[in-house]
């Protein structure tokens, strides 16, 4: 695993790689941003993305959510995968919202983990994103790259993982970190295609280093 000053060296140079990195769902407010991360689960921010600018203008608060049949809300989010779990939660996520909460979103993580439809990974990126809380959500990408960086072990559960960040990232710099390696992950540390070739940190990556030696083992032979 990577000491403290080779991890130091990890976040400056996805600093540099990333420096605008952000949570890319489209939202304007908390509870925007709860819908949004209850229909990314096993789905894509862009396709998320595409389906949330009409459904955030026919849908402004948990109210109206609840005002139409959950047979309209389903048709409304076909797209997305999941459709009919999701808006089953969508619609108790926003009965609770209105009977203990006002209806707003709570800032704290586990009020937030208790809502349906919100697990840790979803509360993290709410209470981070939304209320600038300091956090670390582990989706794919950072649970891919922490370990083929080998800031964690491949062993590690995706809480491991998170816990193991916590302790080795500065707090203040939980929130971009966290997006700095989804952005390294979706973008060049591919899950099939990852770009070892071009990577600054390869120096550092065993699994890249393992890649780019078997690559050119394969092109020795067929040379």
């Amino acid at each position: 695993m990577l000491n403290q000053k080779q991890v130091t060296y990890v976040l400056d140079t996805l600093g540099e790689m990333f420096p605008e990195a952000k949570c890319e769902l489209t939202h304007s407010n908390p509870f925007e941003l709860t819908i949004a991360v209850i229909l990314s689960a096993q789905c894509t921010d862009a396709l998320v993305n595409r389906v949330t600018p009409s459904l955030f203008s026919k849908y402004q608060t948990p109210e109206d959510y609840l005002s139409v049949s959950l047979n309209e809300l389903e048709q409304d989010i076909r797209s997305i995968g999941l459709y009919r779990n999701k808006a089953k939660n969508i619609r108790k996520l926003c009965q609770i919202l209105i009977d203990d909460y006002d209806g707003r979103v709570p800032e704290k993580r586990e009020a937030l983990m208790a809502l349906p439809g919100i697990g840790r990974k979803t509360a993290n990126v709410v209470t981070s994103v939304a209320f600038g809380h300091p956090a670390i959500a582990v989706d794919t990408h950072v649970e891919r790259v922490s370990k083929r960086l080998g800031i964690c072990r491949w062993k590690d559960s995706v809480l491991e993982v998170e816990k193991t960040l916590m302790r080795k990232l500065p707090e203040s710099l939980w929130a971009d970190s966290h997006h700095r390696l989804i952005f390294f992950g979706r973008y060049h540390c591919k899950a099939q295609s990852p770009q070892c070739d071009t990577c600054p940190l390869l120096d550092l990556c065993r699994e890249g280093q393992k890649r780019m030696r078997q690559r050119a083992k394969v092109d020795a032979e067929s040379s």
